[in-house]
């Protein structure tokens, strides 16, 4: 039997206990069938408990997670939390911060059955997930934007050597396990200083891996292309906002927003978490899409195969992805945004009973 791992669950809120219970149901499967002596501690987070202890993260339930091997996060209505001296704490952003989780991988693949969905498209986006243009993230104190005077509103872009050369890393990394090819997307003919740093160093580091094929791309040319040639792309790398935007924009041409997983990821840790909303619209309906946040837990055991050096994690995310595209094949089995009639419960109770099967 391998060493016990324990994956923090916060379910979030609004469809998050929804979606973050499926993809327990996914996880614990995988953990039946492949015994990976996987452990499981659910702790609330967000709304819920703002309600019950005044804070959206309680100092316990943040003490556990981060001493957990991984979390399973569900989407957090971040925006309509109060102001953090309310208690408002935006959860996913606490870890990412203080676990420094510099990279947000979230890969986008199209299948045959999906409505709209492109053909051909397999990519993983490799987000800075550190700096950038997003004035939570680039000050060491403060906050990245100012209105000096009415009318006026400032800005700030912070690009560093440091940052751009371990997400290039990263990115030339996945490739090797992937198709062995990267993209570096840029604005760099605008933007000659921020985005001209980053690319000269995903170039630096391009020059470590002479195994892996190397392009690059001005950023709305790709938007463009990606839609017209995605056979053409296989990792994506990009600063913060474009790749916030881009992989949003990858997930859709897989067929929605549902289906778009995504891992935070740093040295030493990792949390999984859906790439879209909490969708308030349509929580408590059994109508949300479970799929993003399956692969995300997917995502997450291959990671952990990665940092254990563990077939049998990399095993069960494979396991996980093969039941996920069964689901996709039918109607009955998936979700009404790509086509089917099947609720939230009975997609996730699909995704799991074919985990057991070993499709």
């Amino acid at each position: 039997m391998p060493a016990p791992l324990t994956i923090a669950v916060l379910p979030g809120d609004h469809i998050g206990p929804e979606i973050t219970h499926a993809a327990v149901l996914a996880l614990e499967a995988a953990n039946e069938t492949y015994g990976l002596n996987l452990r499981f501690k659910e702790h609330m987070v967000g709304h819920a408990s703002l309600k019950a202890h005044g804070t959206t993260l309680t100092d316990s339930v943040y003490k556990a997670a981060i001493e957990a091997d991984g979390i399973l996060l569900g989407p957090c209505d971040n925006g309509g939390y109060p102001a953090p001296g309310e208690g408002g704490i935006n959860v996913p952003g606490r870890f990412r911060h203080d676990l420094d989780l510099y990279a947000n991988l979230r890969p986008s693949r199209s299948h045959p059955s999906v409505p709209h969905a492109r053909p051909g498209l397999d990519v993983l986006i490799v987000r800075e997930n550190s700096e950038g243009f997003y004035p939570d993230r680039n000050m060491f104190e403060g906050y990245g934007e100012v209105m000096p005077v009415e009318g006026v509103a400032i800005s700030m872009r912070k690009i560093t050597a440091h940052a751009s050369n371990r997400i290039a890393r990263s990115a030339f990394e996945w490739a090797r396990r992937r198709r062995k090819h990267v993209t570096i997307v840029t604005k760099k003919h605008i933007f000659r200083m921020t985005d001209g740093l980053f690319y000269n160093e995903c170039v630096k580091v391009a020059a470590e891996y002479p195994d892996v094929q190397w392009t690059s791309s001005i950023v709305d040319a790709f938007n463009a292309d990606v839609y017209m040639t995605p056979d053409r792309y296989d990792v994506v790398v990009m600063t913060n906002l474009f790749g916030d935007i881009i992989s949003n924009l990858c997930s859709a041409l897989a067929g929605g927003l549902g289906l778009g997983g995504g891992v935070n990821a740093g040295v030493n840790h990792a949390m999984a978490n859906a790439s879209h909303g909490s969708a308030p619209d349509i929580a408590g309906q059994d109508k949300a899409n479970p799929i993003s946040m399956v692969t995300s837990g997917a995502m997450l055991l291959g990671w952990l195969g990665q940092k254990h050096g563990r077939e049998d994690l990399l095993e069960a995310e494979k396991a996980i992805e093969r039941a996920v595209d069964r689901v996709l094949e039918s109607p009955e089995t998936r979700t009404v945004d790509v086509g089917g009639n099947a609720s939230c419960s009975r997609s996730a109770a699909a995704i799991a009973d074919a985990i057991r099967q070993k499709v």
